[in-house]
């Protein structure tokens, strides 16, 4: 039996996101051993430039072997013991799976939240943290699901103030957002690969601070997840070496190429290619008459969210993106299903090809639903011109 063959899809949905061909090239290198001292010098090389795209001078700086809810996972099976208080920031699907996840570890959580498509409040941040004296505070900065983007510039010292950890979620905005882990005083910052980093899912990029490397030290039982637990973990990332599991040796070719490509363009370049091209594909969406779901000041870059015109079958037409166009975007989840489209300008994705393609696909398929809207492509360029 054969198997057809897969199409070249246009990734412009929550991801994954396009991976570059040297990163793909990078995957089908000779498989060696996990402990082969070339190996261990891929791994040296991973860490640092791991320091560099979450700007950290930070020890323990690794990727965990899983996708990036293993990177929320490790953050909080590590810092929380049973009977501990964690705040949690919630205003999106992810910001629920940090308080699902801190319960089943025998926390007790206490949620800020906000309305889903807005940033969560400050004040109702410090109060909580005030009245709670936590063992940590975690948030997304990046939240997929809605496209808000959370500041973080106080929270750091906000959340020291209280003696609590801050623990970042930066699945969707590492490497294509700032996202300064020392300057924001973030304790623990994870992401996933297959986002702005444009490599294959599989590995979640994680930092610990020493403060929270300390509280790993100071904790009163066991790890509840031995697969998970730092200080095994980083024996075998640090000068040890020693045995805890057989690493995914592709995918660590796949992410130093990917973090190669990040160091050659400029991590600030970077930043200021995902911001155009996001300004770009907004204001071809807006002359197209079509809104934007997230307030100007609180939008991401990498995952833009339209409000879907009134009448229009939401999964109709994604569908004909991907058959006419060969372009996946993504729809929403939870109270947003139905209501928003989800589109993805990540990493490799994020280009203006891209942005000018995905214009004109909406537009002849919202065509199609009987919507008649003007071309956005025209104002689109006006931006990369000025």
């Amino acid at each position: 039996m054969t198997t057809p063959a897969l199409p070249a899809r246009i990734l412009l949905g929550p991801g994954p996101s396009p991976v570059d061909a040297r990163v793909l090239r990078a995957m089908s290198r000779p498989v060696i051993g996990h402990l082969d001292p070339l190996f261990l010098d891929i791994m040296d090389e991973v860490q640092e430039l791991l320091r560099y795209v979450f700007q950290t001078s930070n020890r323990l700086t690794i990727p965990i072997s899983g996708t990036g809810s293993a990177g929320m996972e490790a953050a909080l099976v590590n810092l929380l013991e049973p009977g501990d208080t964690a705040v949690i920031g919630i205003h999106g699907v992810f910001g629920e799976r940090m308080a699902d996840m801190a319960e089943r570890l025998g926390a007790r959580v206490v949620s800020v939240r906000a309305e889903w498509g807005r940033p969560l409040d400050l004040e109702a941040i410090e109060d909580a943290l005030r009245r709670e004296r936590p063992r940590l505070l975690a948030l997304v900065h990046a939240e997929t699901s809605t496209g808000v983007h959370q500041d973080l510039k106080n929270l750091g010292r906000l959340a020291h103030r209280y003696d609590a950890l801050l623990v970042v979620d930066a699945v969707t905005s590492l490497g294509g957002m700032p996202v300064r882990v020392d300057e924001y005083g973030i304790d623990v910052c994870y992401s996933g690969t297959q986002k702005c980093l444009s490599c294959p899912p599989g590995l979640a990029p994680i930092t610990f601070s020493e403060r929270a490397v300390e509280r790993l030290g100071t904790r009163r039982r066991k790890i509840q997840s031995w697969y998970l637990d730092m200080s095994l973990i980083e024996k075998y990332w640090g000068a040890e070496r020693s045995y805890h599991h057989t690493a995914p040796i592709s995918m660590i070719y796949a992410l130093r190429e990917a973090l190669r490509l990040v160091r050659e363009e400029g991590l600030e370049a970077r930043w200021r290619r995902h911001e155009l091209n996001h300004r770009a594909f907004v204001a071809g969406i807006e002359a197209m008459g079509l809104e934007m779901f997230v307030a100007r000041e609180h939008r991401l870059w990498s995952l833009n969210t339209v409000c879907i015109p009134e009448g229009v079958d939401d999964q109709r037409l994604r569908k004909r993106l991907l058959t006419h166009y060969n372009i996946e975007i993504g729809g929403g989840l939870g109270p947003l299903k139905g209501r928003i489209w989800r589109v993805g300008l990540m990493g490799a994705g994020s280009t203006r090809e891209n942005v000018m393609l995905i214009l004109e696909a909406l537009r002849e398929s919202l065509h199609a639903e009987g919507i008649h809207c003007p071309s956005g492509r025209e104002a689109a360029e006006r931006v990369y011109q000025a």
